[in-house]
């Protein structure tokens, strides 16, 4: 996936907001939370997305994709998709529809309404 692809479908996802910042890292926000980020890596492109515990720890030993750094050093759940093989595109569009899910439930239930997400 290239940072244009990336962005196109991140954008396309309810409610989000997009922003550079991290040393020009893509980064993609839901209800103000980040749920994914495009950078923070070398000439390949990088992706870092929220997961469950349970992706987590599957996700976190495959070859191309490890804890993400400076998060997961903190006890998140976060992963980065650094080199190939890595996830193939649309593992890595459902991991990031996931992270979006996420990171919107811990959104105020106040504020979800407002950005027009399911409130459960």
């Amino acid at each position: 996936m290239t940072y244009e692809e990336y962005n196109a479908f991140c954008g396309a996802l309810p409610a989000t907001s997009y922003v550079v910042q991290w040393g020009g890292s893509h980064v993609w926000k839901v209800g103000g939370k980040v749920f994914a980020i495009g950078g923070w890596q070398g000439d390949e492109p990088g992706f870092t997305f929220k997961v469950s515990d349970i992706a987590y720890e599957i996700l976190k030993e495959q070859p191309g994709l490890r804890p993400a750094p400076y998060l997961a050093s903190r006890g998140m759940k976060w992963i980065q998709h650094f080199a190939k093989p890595g996830l193939d595109d649309g593992a890595l569009r459902d991991y990031i529809r996931a992270s979006h899910s996420i990171v919107s439930k811990g959104v105020s239930k106040k504020k979800r309404i407002e950005l027009g997400l399911a409130v459960p």
